[in-house]
């Protein structure tokens, strides 16, 4: 039979745990309603999970529904887990509470009076509606994330790469604006990693500003923003070794780069999603190089 209301809907945090989104676009014949909100303090999986309550909480009758996310959290854990952690009291088999328990709980019983088709949907690969609710959980974080305090007389790195492979061939550019002028630096490696060209992208954009300089660094790699805010601190006072004793990945990288970082005033700036013209700068620079 064909469905009542078509929903897509979708959900993050950045960085993860941190500020989140999440969106959901109900569709039934030419109508359609828009769900959005946000979490100052949340995780990817919560984010999705909201959407995905909101979107059902929002109908007031029982429906036929094609559910539509990018999420294969939420679709396994919907048609495959919440029955088996139901039975077991919510527990995992080592006797742990099963994480966010409290949502899916609240999921369960809101699915149990709906039909509903669960389609799992690659993200960003093309699918109109899906972008629509990634852009929109996007906008719904962005609403409550704070603002970069973008004062003139301070010195705008902007970051960007681009890896053939992964390992393969890449390149790596930084657009630097201060007092107005713009200066842009490129260079290409035969063998890398897009985690390799990130860490060498910072450390020539901080060569390029003198020490004790304070510096906006712009990147849209979650890998180098998390590892530079959050990771690093945890990794140089265990001697560049991971919890589990194993030598970190790209340590011959990090230390130099956190070694350079120490002598600026560096605000790292996690720009993943969006539009600025420095970074725009730097991107037409990878196909030049």
């Amino acid at each position: 039979m064909p469905s009542d209301v078509v929903i897509y809907s979708d959900g993050g945090a950045d960085p993860n745990p941190g500020i989140g989104g999440w969106a959901a676009l109900l569709s039934f014949n030419d109508h359609e309603k828009i769900l959005t909100g946000n979490d100052p303090r949340t995780t990817n999986n919560r984010m999705e999970l909201q959407a995905a309550i909101s979107a059902l909480r929002a109908l007031r009758r029982p429906c036929t529904i094609e559910f539509h996310t990018d999420s294969q959290y939420v679709r396994r854990g919907i048609t495959e887990g919440v029955e088996k952690w139901a039975a077991a009291g919510w527990k995992t088999r080592n006797g742990r509470q099963v994480p966010n328990a409290d949502l899916w709980q609240e999921l369960q019983a809101l699915v149990r009076r709906h039909d509903i088709a669960w389609i799992w949907v690659q993200g960003h690969s093309g699918d109109p509606s899906n972008e629509r609710v990634d852009k929109l959980a996007r906008e719904a974080r962005l609403q409550i994330t704070p603002k970069v305090n973008l004062e003139a007389n301070v010195p705008r790195l902007y970051l960007r790469v681009s890896c053939k492979g992964n390992p393969g061939p890449g390149v790596w550019a930084v657009a630097l604006e201060s007092d107005g002028e713009w200066e842009s630096h490129t260079g290409r490696l035969s063998s890398t990693t897009n985690n390799r060209l990130e860490l060498t992208a910072a450390l020539e954009g901080l060569l390029l500003l003198q020490p004790d300089s304070q510096v906006q660094l712009f990147t849209t790699s979650d890998y180098l923003f998390k590892g530079a805010t959050q990771w690093a601190g945890g990794w140089q006072a265990r001697d560049w070794q991971k919890l589990d004793g194993q030598a970190v990945a790209n340590a011959d990288l990090w230390r130099p780069l956190m070694d350079l970082a120490s002598r600026y005033r560096v605000e790292w700036v996690n720009a993943k999603g969006q539009r600025l013209e420095g970074l725009e700068r730097a991107g037409r620079l990878l196909a030049v190089v």
